[in-house]
């Protein structure tokens, strides 16, 4: 039986949400072992000037404390 841990991670990025994700699992993952999936919870975007200047997610990140 495995044991399954969710955290929770806030990330940005200049370029895309999807870039943004790949931000957060990247940075997880320095400190975070066995990490099996990234569920989206919240996009959100920053405008300044009538333009996207930043995208914005809120992910939960699982991973396997014991397998």
């Amino acid at each position: 039986m495995a044991i399954l841990k969710v955290i929770e991670v806030l990330a940005n990025s200049e370029k895309s949400w999807e870039d943004a994700t790949r931000k957060a699992v990247k940075e997880a993952s320095k400190t975070v072992k066995n990490i099996s999936s990234v569920y989206v919870q919240e996009q959100s975007a920053v405008v300044e000037g009538g333009e996207v200047s930043e995208f914005r997610v809120n992910v939960k990140i699982t991973f396997a404390v014991y397998k």
